[in-house]
């Protein structure tokens, strides 16, 4: 019942999470379009104070859209302001993180193959990634370095890589990837509660009181906003990630990790000069080249499996279905008898000889191609059962009645 409650909790934080996540990130990318869209207003607009204005279509209705340069003649009664989207997702982020992540340490962060972490340390670990990162991204951007964007993303970029190699090395695959997204969340809902919206903030009093506003505060705002703009794709790489072990679960998953960055980071480019009219389909053409040209770097390599002679395939089915029996089936069935996974993961159930043939292709990606499974290698699978249940594929791939059991 314990696990049942933990997953409902699960589910409902996570919805929370991708609703909040949703309108965050819809209302980023709305207001960069925006900003980049605007127009030249006419004279008699800018003599009120109008630095550009847009006019645009949606539900029906005609809006008309205009940005201050710095205060208007006077101020509304209702502002609307932008903050709690960025605040609830990176809330309920940090309680999937402490739910599934610290709680579950022993389960999803901890890969003892990977570094003998105890529970504690594992997440004393992980909430210093978290801290030291924001302080270290807060020192810089509040250096003098930071007038040089060029510089600055230099430095970010070297320090994800140290934050990469670092976690993919003591954490499992899963478990780095999602600190890593955590600390580019963390860093940006950082940027909307220490600058944006005390840039905002400062603006309104400074209008409220009559006094001439800080263009510093809207430059330093602008700043952040910028970063938040090319972290968006990677973070939302990051959240989905998990699905798709050719990439955390790669020998090289850290530098899988940064060059994803760098792709979805670049990409994000090619849709902010469009905002601008300026079309630069070489920068997406050269993304998605990059992406292709990753996929077939980190393919993984055929494995040489010795030919399957007349009259031992039925002998190589059982000792399949034994395999798995022992290796898999524990949380893979209709009736699991794992201490975490109650139900089966994604429905996947491998009590039958027929549901191992329906699931064939996906014990392959999962337990040979990747070895992401059995997960965390919790049951201890070895390099030959491995190799016997890749024998058992390619039976499994050539046709049927072979592949039958008694």
């Amino acid at each position: 019942m314990e696990s049942y409650i933990i997953d409902w909790f699960s589910l409902v934080f996570r919805w929370l999470h991708v609703i909040t996540g949703i309108a965050w990130i819809g209302a980023s990318f709305y207001f960069v379009w925006l900003d980049n869209n605007l127009q030249n207003p006419p004279q008699w607009k800018k003599d009120k104070g109008i630095k550009g204005d847009l006019w645009a279509i949606h539900g029906g209705g005609i809006y008309e859209v205009a940005k201050y340069q710095l205060s208007p003649e006077q101020m509304p009664e209702t502002l609307h302001w932008f903050k709690w989207e960025a605040y609830t997702t990176w809330l309920t982020g940090i309680v999937l993180l402490s739910v599934i992540y610290y709680l579950g340490a022993d389960s999803y962060l901890i890969d003892k193959r990977v570094a003998d972490l105890s529970q504690l340390q594992a997440i004393g670990i992980g909430v210093a990634f978290l801290v030291c990162s924001w302080v270290f991204y807060e020192l810089l951007c509040a250096s003098a370095l930071s007038k040089n964007g060029y510089i600055i993303a230099a430095i970010l970029l070297i320090a994800a890589v140290g934050i990469s190699y670092t976690l993919t090395h003591m954490f499992s695959g899963r478990g780095a990837y999602i600190h890593f997204g955590a600390i580019i969340g963390t860093l940006m809902v950082g940027n909307v509660f220490r600058v944006i919206i005390p840039s905002q903030k400062a603006l309104v009093s400074a209008i409220e009181e009559g006094v001439e506003p800080d263009p510093k505060w809207g430059a330093k705002a602008k700043l952040h906003s910028t970063h938040n703009t090319y972290l968006t794709l990677p973070l939302i790489f990051i959240m989905i990630s998990n699905h798709y072990p050719m990439t955390y679960a790669h020998q090289y998953n850290w530098i899988i990790l940064i060059a994803i960055v760098i792709i979805t980071a670049v990409a994000r480019q090619y849709f902010i000069l469009q905002h601008k009219r300026i079309s630069k389909p070489s920068i997406l053409i050269a993304s998605v080249v990059a992406i292709i040209l990753l996929a077939a770097v980190i393919a993984p390599k055929p494995v040489v499996i010795e030919p399957v002679k007349e009259g031992e395939a039925e002998a190589l089915i059982l000792k399949a279905q034994q395999v798995i029996q022992l290796r898999c089936a524990a949380c893979h069935s209709s009736k699991p008898s794992d201490d975490v996974f109650t139900t089966a993961p994604a429905g996947v159930m491998l009590d039958t000889a027929a549901q191992m043939r329906q699931w064939a292709s996906r014990i392959k990606a999962r337990a040979i191609d990747s070895a992401d499974m059995p997960f965390l290698n919790k049951t201890k699978m070895t390099d030959e059962e491995r190799r016997l249940l890749a024998r058992w594929v390619t039976v499994s791939a050539n046709a049927g009645g072979a592949n039958s059991t008694k």
